[in-house]
This record gives structure tokens, sequence and C-alpha cells, in this order.
């Protein structure tokens, strides 16, 4: 039994913030319902990296485990009645649609209050609910640009460089999930529900607390040197290397002690919160200019030794093989109806007493929705005629696919 075990949460959200942020609150066993259009939510018909699956893409397994699909058509008049129902049942509702969508949908937090005044509504938007870009669409990328992130890596005078990983949807999705618990306690506290917004703009601006703060407090404007650098505003050495056999991280490590390992009197000689700074391109090319004499292995050994921060730079490969990350259980693996064994990223917490858990593999489009009618009381020659006039879809994992057209997205 999860700690969230009795709640239930409402999903229309569609791409990864949403998803991700409504999948952890199911791995802590909350009942998650993903309402998503016939033909399937958006994801499903682009698998990131092209990895398609046999009737579920990899990118739409590892956003939506635990969850049940409810397939509807939200634009029928019957699409509408079905999640009206379902609101009434719900602790939480979570949506992404973009500026005006909710409200031509009858779903935005009014008219959802009025059918369930309890519900913590989550409402995830690129740059805020109103404003001058409130209609804008909010992607990863985009945001990343418009945070300044970008400005902190790499060489002046190469492109701006974004992040490897879909950085401002994981800081959103986190933030969303931390915002519904926060919501749900206050709720059990007060008895009091709220409308939660949450913002891709804000969540990427908050994350960078330290670097903004450099800025805004102390002045002192971002600069890229000549030399590639891991971060704007870390004295160097900070970044990866190149090793005689593959690269290695490193991470700040003191001067003199890195001098004597490398057999560089100059970089020696150098202040670590002075020189470190100031003379940054120097030192990066000192020591770009050392490491490719030994292997990465014997650096490690060597540095580790002399307490300097450093690790190799792994391939996904080299995650899935690493001992502590096999000891520390970071993947979990599953048997799915029609992807056969999966292995995603696992849970980021533990809880002790009531563990995170997959309890649902990722649904197929549909594939709860006869239990959910069941559940809100609609009778199976209803169910039967909604499916005949395409209302509602309803896959199973021994059927055909269906649905194949990309659903319009709405965020």
């Amino acid at each position: 039994m999860g700690v969230l075990d009795g709640y239930r949460v409402i999903d229309l959200s569609i791409a990864m913030a949403g998803p991700l942020a409504a999948m952890r609150l199911g791995d802590l066993g909350a009942d998650v319902i993903k309402v998503e259009p016939v033909s399937g939510e958006w994801q499903r018909h682009a698998p990131a990296g092209g990895a398609t699956g046999n009737r579920v893409n990899a990118s739409f397994l590892s956003l939506n485990r635990n969850k049940r699909s409810l397939a509807v058509d939200l634009k029928s008049p019957e699409g509408r009645e079905i999640v009206t129902a379902l609101v009434r049942t719900g602790d939480v509702f979570v949506q992404n649609y973009r500026a005006g969508v909710a409200q031509r949908l009858g779903l935005d937090y009014d008219s959802v209050r009025a059918l369930n005044p309890d519900i913590v509504y989550v409402s995830i938007s690129g740059y805020g609910e109103d404003g001058p870009y409130a209609a804008r669409a909010g992607q990863d990328l985009l945001l990343q640009a418009m945070s300044g992130a970008m400005a902190n890596v790499g060489r002046d005078g190469d492109p701006p460089q974004p992040s490897g990983t879909y950085a401002v949807d994981a800081i959103t999705a986190y933030s969303a999930f931390e915002a519904a618990l926060a919501g749900l306690l206050h709720r059990e506290r007060t008895g009091e529900a709220q409308h939660i917004t949450v913002n891709m703009l804000d969540a990427a601006i908050a994350v960078q607390a330290q670097e903004m703060s450099i800025y805004s407090v102390g002045h002192v404007p971002q600069h890229r040197g000549a030399e590639p650098h891991g971060h704007t505003y870390i004295r160097a050495p900070y970044g990866a290397f190149a090793t005689a056999d593959g690269y290695l991280a490193l991470a700040m490590p003191p001067l003199a002690t890195l001098g004597e390992l490398l057999g560089s009197p100059e970089l020696a000689a150098m202040d670590d919160h002075t020189d470190g700074h100031t003379h940054r391109d120097r030192i990066t090319a000192i020591v770009a200019g050392k490491l490719p004499t030994r292997t990465t292995a014997e650096w490690l050994a060597l540095l580790e030794e002399n307490g300097i921060w450093a690790a190799p730079v792994y391939s996904y490969a080299d995650v899935l093989a690493d001992p502590q990350v096999r000891h520390n259980g970071s993947f979990v693996t599953y048997e799915h109806p029609t992807e056969g064994t999966v292995t995603t990223p696992g849970f980021p917490f533990r809880l002790t007493r009531t563990p995170a858990e997959v309890t649902r593999p990722a649904p197929l489009t549909g594939e709860h929705t006869r239990d959910i009618l069941d559940g809100l009381g609609y009778p199976r020659e209803r169910v039967d005629a909604l499916l005949a006039q395409g209302r509602i879809a309803a896959e199973t994992p021994g059927a055909p696919a269906t649905g194949d057209e990309p659903a319009a997205a709405a965020s």
C-alpha cells in the first residue's frame, strides 16, 4: 500500500511535465486516471529517439506507469459527461492545456471546483496563466533558452549550450508533484482545496537560485571564456577532459595539489579562488594538455587517493552497468503485456514504510475505459454504444492496435 493509496488523480496532461508529475503521484499509490483522446495521447505518436516499441513507445512508457487509461472524446457531449462524473470522484486534477483550452472544454478551475469543491487543481503552463507570453507554447528547449541557463556553459564565441536532458520539463514536473502534495496536505489540515499554478519559466528560474543570485545580488555577469568550461560561475578546472582512453569530469580541485599530480609548477603556484576565476582559460588549457597522458582509470585512482573530486564520463550503457546504480536499484524492471520486459528509471525517493512500486505498466489507449466507466455506474449497454459511436476507446493487450492517428496536441 502506498502513502497516497485511496487518493484519485485525474491526469489530463500531455508530453512530459504533467505526465511525469502525475506518474510520481501514482508511484506513491494514488489511483491515477489518464484521460486521453480516443486516438491516444500525443506522446504515444511522437517517440523520443525513434524508439517506437510494439504498441507503446519508450517515451510513453517512461512517463505513464502506475496509471489507468480512459480514452474519451472530450469534444463530444458524451465525453464531457463522462469526465464530469469522473471529476466528482477526484482528489487531484492535473492539466497542461494551452491558454483557453481548459475553458473551452469546461475544465478550467472554476468549472471543476463547481463540480468538486474538494479537488486540488494543478495547472501547468509554459509561461504563466496570464501575461504577455501566456498564449505561447511551452517547450523544454525554448524555456532553457529563455531561462538564461544556456549562457552558463561552453566557450565564448560558440553557440549557447542546451542541456543534454529535458531539464526544464523535469524541473517543472517535480515542482508540480511537490505542489500537489502540498495542496493535499493543506486540504487534510484545513479542509480547503485550492488552485495551484506551475509554469516552466518560473521553475527554470527557481532551480538556478545560486546562479541568478550571483548576478542579481553580486552583480557578476555571465562570462564564457576561450576554453570550454562547465559553468560560468565556478572556478577552473571544471568540466570534462579527455584522457588516454576516454573522458573524466574534474570539479574544483585544489590547484596546488592538482599541480603537483600533473607535474605543473605553474598550476601549483596558483590560488584557488582568485586565479581559479581570473585565469580560468589558462588553467583549463594546462589540465587539458596533461590528462591525455594516462587512462581514465589511472587518473581516477590517483585523484581519489589525493582527495580530488573526479568521476568517469558515462554513456547510458555505463550507467546501467555501474555497481552503485545496481546497488541503489535506480532502475525498475517489469513485464508489459505488449512490450515485454521493460527497464526504465525508477524512483528518486525512498520511503521506508510506504515504498514506491510499479503496480501498473503504462497503459494502452483506453485500456481501462470499461473499468473506469463501470466504477462511475455506466451500464454495459451504454458503454458498448459509446464505443460504437467513437466517443470512447478501449484497447486491450490481446487485440489489434487502434487509433493510429495522432491526437491534436492541446499544449
